[in-house]
């Protein structure tokens, strides 16, 4: 109850600040600071050495992938039954294709799965992350039509990322040192994450139609919040996997879209008023059907 309380009043208490213009504009970037470059490296440091490795795990990891290659396959279908710019492509394509596996994936899972279980949680949000570097820089750039792409900007801009690092240095350090004396500073530094987290989505939602065909944000949605978490559960279905590996899997695939993705349509001009309604909806919504996966889940393991 206590993290659900805290996902209302965090997240609303950002609506509240955006609608008083409290703070100043783009103030939630250094919000995001905090978040991007402090609480999920330590997040990543205190729970990734606890990972017990083996063949199961390659399903949490399979998951975001599962997400990305359904909303590329919607994306291209959609394009050939109507007519969709570039730009809106790829604003569906990033906003459809990419969790919001942390920010609000990790709040929901400590609330009904429990904080132990955020081990399994970050494998998700890493492969998430390595996606939107990857991928999703890619689309961005094919979909505003810039060029200069390169491999090694792809790698740089990977290897220059704190969380990414720390999620390496997290599968590396344990095996030559013991890093648990700085777990009570970790757990500080970690109860951050969420109420910031929360808090800077709240700043950032806009949730005027104006100008935006239904169909796009519709069909968005409803992948994002249905269809996804749907193809992760046949995945599950298909490997014969149960317990809470999968259940973790399918929950974070019913997240809504990733925040950092509608950044990247902001910054590349791709739709930024579709990707921005995608997020803030679809947090909303998501309230509702992930209570609905849950539920169901509850039901099959």
């Amino acid at each position: 109850m206590v993290n659900f309380l805290l996902i209302i009043v965090s997240l609303g208490a950002g609506i509240l600040f955006n609608l008083l213009k409290v703070l100043p504009k783009d103030s939630f970037r250094s919000i995001n600071a905090w978040v991007l470059y402090i609480a999920l490296p330590a997040l990543s440091l205190k729970y990734i050495p606890q990972i017990e490795w083996n063949s199961r795990m390659i399903f949490p990891a399979a998951s975001p992938v599962i997400v990305w290659v359904g909303a590329w396959l919607l994306v291209t279908l959609m394009a050939k039954l109507y007519p969709i710019s570039r730009e809106t492509s790829g604003a569906l394509k990033l906003s459809a294709g990419l969790s919001n596996t942390s920010f609000l994936g990790f709040p929901l899972i400590a609330a009904y799965y429990g904080e132990q279980t955020l081990s399994i949680a970050i494998i998700c949000d890493q492969v998430t992350f390595v996606l939107l570097s990857t991928v999703g820089i890619i689309t961005a750039l094919r979909s505003s039509q810039q060029d200069g792409l390169s491999v090694k900007t792809i790698v740089v801009r990977a290897l220059k990322f704190p969380p990414f690092i720390a999620f390496i240095l997290a599968l590396i350090l344990p095996r030559f040192m013991d890093i648990s004396p700085v777990n009570p500073l970790l757990d500080k530094l970690v109860v951050t994450m969420a109420p910031l987290a929360l808090f800077s989505i709240g700043l950032q939602l806009r949730l005027s139609t104006s100008g935006i065909e239904i169909r796009y944000l519709s069909w968005g949605l409803f992948y994002k919040l249905l269809i996804a978490p749907a193809l992760v559960l046949c995945l599950a279905f298909l490997l014969n996997v149960k317990g809470i590996i999968p259940r973790l899997g399918v929950f974070e695939a019913a997240m809504p879209s990733l925040v950092t993705g509608s950044i990247l349509a902001d910054q590349y001009k791709l739709n930024p008023q579709l990707a921005n309604l995608m997020v803030g909806l679809g947090i909303g919504l998501a309230f509702i059907t992930t209570a609905f996966w849950y539920g169901v889940m509850q039901l099959i393991w």
